[in-house]
């Protein structure tokens, strides 16, 4: 079934409610107890999308970018009762055919339990991992080690 009739592709702030996608990623794995301030600040400095119903937001993700060159796709959810029916992907193809994304060279993502979805969008394991670092401070909020 084609879900996307039933919901409508946005990147339009006023239709991606903060009060639902800090609910929603605060308990998330990768973002649990994120403090709202600081979700407020990176969707605000970053180029959101999401999957918009009758109710409201069903599914959320946004691109941290320059819009030149390079994107960090994160934050990707679909609420729970809605998840297995192709949400996510419709959303990722769209976002990824927008005009500040399509031309980039590249595009990171960290996932521990969708590489099946991502790979279906051209997605793969990086080919040189030995050129990126990170630094990572688990202390700034409660978020686990994974």
């Amino acid at each position: 079934m084609d879900y996307t009739i039933e919901y409508r592709f946005s990147t339009d702030q006023n239709e991606l409610p903060m009060d639902t996608i800090h609910r929603f990623l605060s308990s998330t794995y990768w973002a649990k107890g994120i403090p709202r301030d600081v979700l407020e600040r990176a969707i605000q400095h970053s180029l959101c999308f999401g999957m918009v119903g009758e109710n409201g937001l069903v599914a959320f993700g946004r691109f941290v970018t320059d819009r030149a060159t390079f994107a960090y796709l994160a934050d990707v959810f679909v609420v729970d009762e809605l998840r297995g029916r192709g949400l996510a992907k419709s959303m990722l193809r769209q976002a990824l055919e927008l005009p500040e994304v399509k031309q980039l060279r590249r595009i990171l993502l960290a996932t521990s339990d969708a590489h099946g979805l991502y790979q279906k969008l051209g997605f793969n394991a990086i080919d040189k991992p030995a050129l990126f670092m990170q630094k990572l401070d688990y202390s700034l909020y409660d978020i686990e080690p994974s």
